[in-house]
């Protein structure tokens, strides 16, 4: 085998995890296609010509779907198997398949003896993380301690590295912007240092009540004619919402769930209430079954919780209250199920969390 050069690659934060940590990042040297394989094939075996090369290239990526398109499987001894998958929910032995091209994928199996060659041969190089940014780990409300509720009446605690800034600069600055409207740069600070900046929330309206979703952003420079570096918090805030005239003949809905969209995905339709009360709405989702479960929360992290309601789809589903709440049960529509797992999914690594406000109706 000829030498080898290094597997490079370097720290990058992974944003799927809490507390925050960091993942190691491959970074190819360059990426080689038929044309630079069948090259080095040749150079290595004088007998074999290039153009021969690329066509039994090209011959055998075609016999391999050809395999695959008839329902087998194609082995490349001690390297890689190729086989179709199929992947749905069925609600019965009998159901019809989903479309072909929403289920089947082509998956590509290493041999152990080809995985344990590359591992025993492999050398990892660590390359530095890229330039010196502001990095936000954590934003936590002081007042609710909850993580990544944005508190009007509270004080949001941002902890990190290279944070510090001057807010006596006009270019250094830190920012709240609606994820669909408003943005404010920030002017009441408490605490401001490398590891922490604690913020006295200025949060912008945005064009309708469900919209609670916002971004946060700090810039700053770490010499006085330096470049600008700006740091986005990876997670999302969400602001309390309120939930009024519970008890009243008709009560307004209350959009919940939602990020920037124009209709709230989840609505309040009704509940019973023996008094006012903050509690919290969980949905997370199971991403084998396509399902999301809700259920209330109280104000703790780790503290008690109502009985979990499953949803598959658009419907109308009814949450009981947890032990010693005010809140009986709580009545929702969910109007737009796809785009909620979509959010989810792609936004809040599975687990998306409302503050609801409920009041009383009189």
């Amino acid at each position: 085998m000829t030498s080898v050069q290094t597997v490079q690659w370097r720290p990058e934060v992974n944003a799927m995890t809490t507390p925050q940590s960091w993942r190691p990042l491959h970074l190819p040297r360059s990426s080689n296609g038929s044309n630079e394989l069948a090259a080095r094939i040749a150079q290595k075996h004088p007998a074999l010509d290039e153009e021969m090369v690329k066509t039994t290239l090209a011959a055998l990526v075609e016999e391999i779907q050809i395999d695959l398109i008839n329902g087998n499987q194609s082995v490349l001894t001690d390297a890689f198997t190729f086989r179709v998958s199929l992947n749905a929910r069925l609600d019965s032995p009998d159901a019809p398949l989903p479309p072909v091209d929403e289920i089947l994928n082509v998956r590509v199996i290493v041999s152990r003896v080809f995985m344990e060659e590359v591992r025993r041969l492999v050398q990892l190089e660590r390359l530095p993380t890229t330039e010196k940014l502001p990095l936000i780990n954590a934003a936590q409300d002081t007042v609710l301690k909850l993580d990544n509720v944005l508190n009007p009446q509270g004080l949001l605690r941002l902890t990190g590295t290279d944070l510090f800034f001057d807010p006596e600069d006009a270019t250094s600055q830190c920012v709240l912007e609606g994820t669909r409207s408003g943005r404010t740069v920030q002017s009441r600070f408490g605490s401001i240092s490398n590891a922490e900046v604690s913020i006295l929330p200025d949060i912008p309206a945005q064009t309708s009540p469900w919209n609670n979703e916002y971004t946060l952003s700090l810039t700053t420079h770490y010499t006085e004619n330096g470049t600008l570096r700006t740091g986005i918090y990876r997670r999302k805030l969400r602001t309390p919402l309120t939930v009024p005239l519970f008890g009243h003949p008709h009560p307004p809905e209350t959009g919940i769930l939602t990020d920037k969209a124009a209709a709230a995905y989840v609505t309040v339709t009704d509940g019973s209430l023996s008094a006012d009360e903050t509690v919290r709405i969980q949905v997370i989702l199971d991403v084998h079954e396509g399902s999301l479960s809700f259920n209330l929360l109280d104000m703790t992290e780790g503290g008690k919780a109502g009985a979990a309601v499953k949803v598959t789809a658009n419907s109308a589903i009814t949450l009981t209250g947890f032990s010693g709440s005010a809140l009986t049960n709580l009545n929702l529509n969910v109007s737009n199920f796809a785009d909620l797992v979509k959010m989810i999914r792609g936004n809040y690594s599975g687990r998306l969390v409302d503050v609801l406000v409920v009041k009383a109706g009189s």
